[in-house]
C-alpha cells in the first residue's frame, strides 16, 4: 500500500534539499564569474566555446561535489558546510592553474582557444571529482 505520509515527508526533504542545492550553484556561478578575469556571459553570446566549455567544466566540477554532499549529509547546515567547502575549493583550483600554473589561461580563452577551454575544464572537473570522492565519511 501506498505511505502517502511518508511520501509527504520524503518529498519535502526533496524539494528542500534541491532548492539549497540549485541556491548553492547559483551563488557558485556567480562568484566564480566575479572571480575570472574575463567575463563568461559575453563571451558565450558572442560564441566563444572555449569560455563555455571552461563554465561548463567549472560548473559540472562544483556540481559532483555537490552531489556527493547531499548524499552523505544529514542535515542542511552540514550540507551548506561541504557546499561552501566544495566551492572554495573550486574556485582556488582556478587561481592556482590560471596564475601560477598556466599564467595565458584567460587570455587564451577570451580569444575562443579551445585547447585552454577543455584544459580548464578538465582540471575543474577532476578537481570536483577528487573532492567529491573525499566527501565520504
Amino acid at each position: 500500500m501506498f505511505d502517502w505520509f511518508g511520501f509527504q515527508q520524503g518529498a519535502t526533504a526533496f524539494i528542500i534539499a534541491f532548492a539549497a542545492a540549485v541556491a548553492f550553484f547559483v551563488a557558485f556561478k556567480f562568484i566564480y564569474q566575479l572571480v575570472t578575469p574575463y567575463h563568461e556571459r559575453d563571451l558565450i553570446r558572442q560564441g566563444n566555446a572555449a569560455a563555455a566549455v571552461s563554465l561548463g567544466g567549472a560548473l559540472i566540477g562544483y556540481v559532483l561535489p555537490l552531489a556527493s554532499a547531499l548524499s552523505q549529509t544529514v542535515s542542511l547546515p552540514e550540507f551548506a558546510a561541504w557546499a561552501l567547502l566544495a566551492g572554495l575549493i573550486q574556485i582556488a583550483a582556478f587561481i592556482v592553474v590560471s596564475r601560477f600554473v598556466y599564467k595565458a589561461l584567460a587570455a587564451r580563452i577570451e580569444a575562443g582557444e579551445m585547447a585552454a577551454g577543455i584544459y580548464l575544464a578538465s582540471i575543474s572537473i577532476g578537481v570536483g571529482l577528487l573532492n567529491a570522492a573525499c566527501m565520504t565519511a
